[in-house]
């Protein structure tokens, strides 16, 4: 009997396995081989063993690059976690009505294309657009603000597409909290603030770090937001690796910034396992 359950078990995974070594492990492989070749010609890669492609990327403009969209991935995460841990937290507490009516809520955009919503977002940035005419109207400014093609929209368009999934990782940890820990606290004399701080913080720190994850590592590469909201100010690493694979057609240089910075994704991925996995979060406070 146990022989036959491990026979099945082997035969449900074998087509997981399949389906990871076809599309995850073997494009990887295949980016990081292309990486060390060299450009062709007209299209695509010669077979010859190289270095250059990542000699290259330490020049100067390459690694501007790497740190503008660090920058703007930290300041990213930042801002999502002051809009998206306090919106998930009290969602959390909210009545099960009102929790499934705050979930279509956050659910409702990802109805429509992303590239659409954000497109959306231009009539509102644009000069002399929604957001001008609202601000004049209320006298807070006199001439257009010029918002669109610049940081502060791209900054914008990063905390707006990825503060769902924050939410929704606060939510699901409050959602499981045991709140008579939280009582406990408060009738052995702690503040609200001391039991937030050393209870519930903690309890919800997996759901915290989780969107974390979540949130930085998209903010790395989503270029498209770049594209729409900062047209060509606001270069990051994303827009590069699009940029050699269609206009510059350096098909091996655009694999070793891939490698580059699924490197750096995979490093933060690590570093949220080893916390996780180690039982250390406690220890950060």
């Amino acid at each position: 009997m146990e022989n036959k359950q491990k026979k099945k078990g082997i035969s449900l995974l074998v087509p997981i396995y399949i389906f990871t070594i076809l599309f995850v492990f073997f494009p990887i492989i295949y980016m990081f081989f292309v990486s060390f070749m060299s450009r062709a010609e007209v299209w695509g890669f010669d077979m010859q063993f190289t270095f250059a492609n990542y000699i290259r990327i330490l020049e100067p403009i390459y690694l501007k690059t790497f740190v503008r969209s660090l920058q703007l991935a930290f300041t990213t995460t930042i801002l999502v976690i002051f809009i998206g841990y306090p919106f998930g937290y009290f969602m959390g507490k909210l009545s099960a009505k009102w929790k499934a009516r705050m979930m279509l809520l956050i659910m409702i955009p990802f109805w429509t294309s992303s590239l659409i919503r954000l497109n959306g977002w231009i009539i509102v940035f644009q000069s002399n657009g929604m957001l001008d005419k609202i601000l004049m109207g209320l006298g807070i400014t006199t001439d257009p603000l010029k918002l669109l093609y610049s940081y502060p929209a791209v900054l914008f368009g990063m905390v707006y597409a990825l503060c769902p999934f924050m939410i929704l990782s606060v939510y699901s940890s409050v959602e499981k909290m045991d709140w008579g820990l939280v009582e406990a606290a408060l009738d052995l004399g702690a503040g609200r603030a001391r039991a937030f701080w050393d209870i519930t913080l903690k309890i919800t720190m997996p759901g915290l770090l989780s969107g974390v994850v979540l949130t930085f590592i998209p903010s790395m590469g989503l270029f498209f937001v770049a594209d729409i909201l900062g047209g060509s100010k606001v270069v990051l690493v994303g827009n590069v690796i699009q940029e050699q694979l269609t206009k510059g057609r350096n098909i091996p240089f655009a694999a070793a910034l891939s490698v580059i910075l699924m490197i750096m994704t995979s490093l933060i991925i690590a570093l949220y396992r080893r916390i996780a996995n180690t039982g250390k979060i406690e220890g950060i406070f």
